[in-house]
């Protein structure tokens, strides 16, 4: 059996009185891509997080290649060094494209190198290049955020994330902040990531990516992992009533 490169188990996370996680399990293999779908609010976005531990959890274990995230013991965190040290290993992209706005498309993927990672600034400009390229931005490299559209922006998101050679990459919504146009550019970016092994886990309301990429996917509800399976299985053949609903209203207002 092949071990997860995530192991999420019993995961609960509140936020004051309001369970926005309640006992997930979810196993995340490496080398795959899994989608989290859900209606707006069922607990996707915040499950994301507490992997990478932006959001601490309560109660439950996540488990990155084997290691407790965010805790040396159960109920004891770790501390700054440890978690940074872990969080080396994961690319995040989110909704917004966080890029600094006064920096070409460059030096916003060769800053982190340069802080996190303690290249040179020549080296951190030579593997910022190259990551550009990956993303088809070769010649934006120059550019400021201003002078790029939103899809460009996202893919100098992506590029800056890759750029740190992650073991695993989680995207959160990547293309809802994008006019509809837009959005095929950056999903382009994500199949090829895809298409090389990268372990993925990505929070999507766009459905026809998670039928034709994603290997697995996991269906949330009001803070519950319903279900997750074979896109077939979750996204044309689903029993749970659930997803049978969501799936009816996503329907009446797109086609995939």
């Amino acid at each position: 059996m092949q071990a997860s490169a995530v192991e999420i188990q019993k995961v609960n996370k509140h936020f004051g009185p309001f369970h926005a996680l309640k006992d997930v399990d979810l196993s995340i293999p490496p080398g795959r891509v899994t989608c989290l779908i859900g209606p707006s609010g069922s607990g996707k976005s915040t499950l994301l997080r507490c992997i990478n531990f932006l959001e601490p959890y309560d109660s439950g274990e996540i488990r990155i290649d084997g290691r407790l995230m965010g805790y040396d013991a159960p109920g004891r965190k770790m501390g700054g060094r440890a978690l940074r040290e872990m969080r080396r290993s994961i690319g995040m992209v989110f909704q917004q494209f966080n890029l600094w706005p006064h920096m070409t498309a460059r030096e916003n993927v060769a800053e982190g190198l340069i802080r996190v990672r303690g290249m040179s600034r020549a080296d951190a400009a030579t593997r910022a290049a190259a990551a550009l390229a990956k993303v088809g931005l070769a010649d934006k490299m120059d550019n400021h955020p201003s002078r790029l559209s939103g899809g460009q922006q996202q893919r100098v998101a992506i590029a800056r994330a890759i750029a740190m050679e992650p073991r695993l990459m989680l995207f959160d919504e990547p293309t809802s902040a994008l006019d509809p146009e837009l959005v095929g550019e950056v999903l382009s970016v994500m199949k090829t990531l895809a298409s090389e092994g990268m372990t993925m886990v990505v929070v999507t309301h766009e459905m026809g990516f998670a039928a034709h990429v994603a290997d697995r996917v996991a269906f949330m509800e009001r803070g519950e992992l319903v279900a997750a399976d074979t896109p077939a299985a979750i996204l044309h053949q689903p029993q749970d009533p659930r997803i049978q609903s969501f799936l009816r209203t996503y329907h009446e207002r797109n086609s995939f």
